[in-house]
């Protein structure tokens, strides 16, 4: 919301993990640069820092 307002439709930004009929386990979530580019600020600074914490939190979840 730090470089536009309509960004808050989208936030708080959430995960979600789920298992298919094969068992195999899924984790997903919205990239921060889609959620910017919605919003058309692409170029917004905060844009990278949540990239990296959200690969961040991916990766400790799935172990890589």
């Amino acid at each position: 919301m730090e470089c536009s307002q309509t960004v808050g439709i989208d936030l708080p930004l959430k995960a979600l993990v789920w298992e298919d009929g094969s068992g195999q386990v899924w984790l997903g979530y919205n990239d921060p640069t889609y959620v910017a580019n919605r919003h058309g600020v692409a170029q917004c600074p905060v844009v990278s820092n949540l990239e990296q914490a959200l690969a961040g939190f991916a990766r400790a979840t799935v172990g890589r």
